[in-house]
């Protein structure tokens, strides 16, 4: 057997215990791990969200985790073509995404290359969107104090 290349792609946008579950288990089944961090401008275009922690940072953070041996931006949305930069041999994904159209679209198109794609069970109970909802909610929180304050002052 040859050697296991593993990709783990995620924005790693406030970065919390899923994130590290899913790096942690994908070193566990590979000999190198290649981290993606999502670029800024491929999270505005394909999930319409502005980051919090801008890539350059987001790059740092996720390159000082023990179990990531490198890490790749992401600048295009087609997985495949991230294969043909990177090289990889496994494709790593939370199970939220098994058994949907993307999922088994992505699981026929790394067939037909020889790329194995491994689920990891998701992290339901903290994820980004929960923490970016809790944020924008103590912003819009916050904003009404002041407003508040203003108009009894």
């Amino acid at each position: 057997m040859g050697v296991r290349i593993g990709y783990a792609a995620g924005a790693f946008d406030l970065f919390h215990i899923g994130h590290l579950n899913v790096l942690r288990h994908a070193k566990e089944q590979c000999d190198f791990l290649i981290a993606g961090v999502v670029s800024d401008d491929m999270l505005r275009t394909v999930k319409g969200v502005d980051p919090f922690v801008p890539t350059v940072e987001r790059v740092a953070i996720v390159r000082g985790i023990r179990y990531v041996d490198h890490v790749h931006v992401e600048r295009v949305p087609d997985k495949l073509q991230v294969w043909r930069e990177v090289g990889f041999t496994h494709f790593f994904k939370g199970d939220d995404w098994r058994g949907t159209e993307k999922g088994a679209r992505l699981e026929h198109e790394f067939a037909a290359v020889g790329v194995e794609v491994v689920y990891f069970p998701y992290t339901a109970h903290t994820s980004s969107t929960q923490l970016r909802r809790a944020l924008d909610a103590a912003a819009a929180a916050g904003e009404q104090r002041v407003a508040a304050r203003s108009e009894s002052a």
